[in-house]
């Protein structure tokens, strides 16, 4: 229950700072843009990794934990157990970020947003629906790809919440622009849930989904590449 417990806290801190930065900045063309908002979410990671990473292993995303599983890390128990706390840990922490932006100046919510993911319209750049799927598959599979190759050895364990968190800053420098960056699906369906609007809840399958998929791709890839080539 400690791990559980520990998944739903920095989920709900990943997705309250993480999407909290791009809501309440003014998003890429705000204070922070871009690299400010992704390192937001790196820096969260980190963090999170460094507070509650000898419990749980600070996962604190479904895809890293898919990637986990698949690598043979973790039981199926624990892996329905991490799922379920830190999807409700994603929704806690949207709530927090509709609480703030309730309580402030910046005007509601349906115009500030809750760093929801989107495609089309909602992209920065009009991304299609192929082309976020592609995007957060690839994202992902970097991303879940990195962790098992840092978790897996001894001597990178000391660093492997700097590199994490740096690594997720950098596939947000990319997917920014294209889809808002998931490769988390509890960071996205809390806010897509609590947004109130229909078109961020219609497309968070695409963040569920393609994050799922690129992380069985990267627990492929490690298994049969760079397992076989440590041992």
């Amino acid at each position: 229950m400690r791990k559980y417990v520990a998944e739903f806290i920095g989920t709900m801190v990943l997705t309250t700072f993480g999407c909290g930065s791009a809501a309440i900045s003014g998003g890429i063309e705000g204070t922070l843009g871009i690299l400010g908002i992704a390192m937001a979410f790196g820096l969260s990671i980190v963090a999170m990794a460094y507070a509650i990473g000898d419990v749980s292993g600070c996962h604190i995303n479904p895809a890293v934990s898919l990637g986990v599983f698949l690598s043979g890390g973790m039981s199926a128990k624990d892996f329905g157990g991490y799922l379920a706390a830190q999807f409700l840990g994603g929704i806690a922490g949207a709530g927090i970020l509709y609480g703030i932006i309730s309580c402030s100046g910046l005007g509601p919510v349906a115009e500030t947003g809750l760093g929801q993911n989107g495609y089309g319209d909602v992209s920065y750049v009009g991304l299609s629906l192929t082309g976020a799927i592609l995007v957060e598959i690839l994202l992902t599979a970097v991303f879940v790809l990195t962790i098992l190759g840092v978790t897996a050895k001894a001597k990178t364990s000391t660093v492997a919440g700097l590199v994490i968190g740096l690594t997720l800053a950098f596939v947000h420098i990319l997917g920014i622009p294209l889809t808002g960056t998931s490769v988390n699906p509890a960071r996205s369906f809390g806010p897509a849930l609590l947004v109130g609007n229909g078109v961020a809840l219609g497309q968070v399958w695409v963040f569920i989904v393609a994050p799922l998929i690129g992380a069985a791709i990267a627990a492929g890839i490690y298994k049969t590449v760079c397992r076989a080539e440590s041992e």
